[in-house]
């Protein structure tokens, strides 16, 4: 019997569209002569889909329609409840309840509700082979601020920043605003804390541009993040495949951006229309650098994947300050488009082997962690003859 693969995607998140590219490209790269593959699109609603009409991207032009061409579903989060269950049973008298059962879960979610550890712990409950981060790493990549606390703890150059929540600027704006121009100065980037994408970011030269980007990162997420902005930058992009004790790393790439900063549409477009994803952007593999900046820029990578104990395929996005040779680790993504496969195909991995990477991956961690102690055979409550007494009595906390 095949591994059947559960492929989750879409979500409640700004990135909704790309993870849904980003999950069919995934979905067509696995060997179908090796695995089975049931694709589980969540909408921006946050309800549960499964059927044939997801493979077709051309469905997803009208989203309210492939809700109806696709059957509704849920799994419980029960420990052990690999089952994929019908929201309406089938069958004769509704019996029929279970869609599919799941052997490995392979997360395609980019951004909020999905990316940021928030999906990874329902399947954790579970207990599922699934691929990718875990809670823990899943939310400190997401989260900019917590990133860059963990990566210049452990010595990983990031640029000065500052962050405060929407509440704060609301609250003490002329503090912050003092704070920002004394530590850093403009120009500076202003980002949502846990977006990715190029959602919510804008560059301000002056206190007026800083109000309104500040305001604009605030429609997106309660925390913000402003960073110094290294005017003469160079972008560059390393994807890591592994755990954080056994990785390696890929050939770098070179975005190319087409305004101050990469957009949106450069990143996924290409500059233009289209549904090809991370893949479509413009951009130069391997990139043009010097060895020496080649390897400290992949050991940076590496070493970013494995303080932040990440799992799978990550993309780590750094800066090259042009000026002085500097590089800072800019952001993880531990979910990245496209899976960076195109870094893996360039590195001498084809999509489909990374796929069967992830897979391994997954079994392996699961093989792993069921090694370890969760609990106690012991029950203390059967201590000392019942309730009342116990070890150390029974009023609880106070015991």
């Amino acid at each position: 019997m095949k591994t059947n693969i559960g492929v989750f995607f879409g979500g409640r998140s700004t990135e909704h569209e790309i993870s849904v590219i980003s999950a069919n490209q995934a979905i067509n790269a696995i060997d179908k002569s090796k695995y089975d593959v049931t694709p589980v699109y969540v909408s921006k609603e946050g309800r549960w889909f499964t059927g044939d009409a997801l493979l077709n991207l051309r469905n997803y032009r009208d989203m309210k329609a492939i809700e109806k061409m696709a059957e509704e579903v849920y799994m419980r989060p029960v420990h052990g409840d690999f089952n994929l269950y019908y929201q309406k049973p089938k069958g004769m008298f509704g019996k029929k309840d279970v869609a599919a059962r799941l052997d490995v879960v392979i997360p395609v979610f980019h951004g909020a509700n999905g990316e940021d550890g928030t999906f990874q712990g329902i399947l954790q409950a579970i207990d599922i082979p699934f691929a990718g981060c875990d809670t823990l790493s899943s939310a400190n990549g997401m989260d900019k601020i917590t990133m860059k606390m963990i990566l210049r703890e452990n010595d990983i150059p990031v640029v000065d920043y500052v962050w405060f929540t929407d509440r704060q600027w609301f609250t003490d704006r002329d503090n912050l605003v003092k704070r920002i121009e004394e530590k850093i100065g403009y120009p500076v980037i202003v980002k949502p804390a846990n977006l990715g994408s190029s959602i919510g970011i804008g560059c301000a030269h002056s206190r007026e541009e800083l109000f309104e980007k500040v305001d604009d990162a605030g429609r997106y997420a309660s925390r913000i993040i402003v960073e110094h902005m290294v005017e003469e930058l160079q972008e560059i992009n390393c994807s890591i495949l592994g755990d954080c004790d056994d990785y390696q790393a890929s050939v770098l790439e070179e975005p190319i951006k087409t305004k101050e900063i990469l957009s949106y549409t450069d990143k996924y477009m290409g500059g233009s229309k289209g549904t090809e994803g991370m893949q479509a952007s413009q951009k130069k593999i391997p990139a043009d650098l010097p060895e020496d900046m080649t390897k400290e820029i992949q050991r940076l990578a590496g070493e970013t994947f494995r303080v932040l104990s990440c799992h799978g395929v990550s993309r780590v996005d750094v800066i090259v300050d042009r000026s002085t040779g500097k590089i800072y680790v800019n952001e993880i993504n531990t979910i990245p488009g496209s899976l960076s496969f195109y870094l893996w195909e360039a590195t001498g991995v084809s999509f489909p082997a990374l796929m069967d990477r992830l897979v391994s991956l997954a079994v392996k961690r699961k093989t792993r962690e069921g090694q370890k102690t969760t609990s106690f055979s012991q029950n203390i409550f059967a201590l000392g003859g019942g309730t009342k007494g116990g070890v150390k009595g029974a009023k609880g906390v106070k015991a």
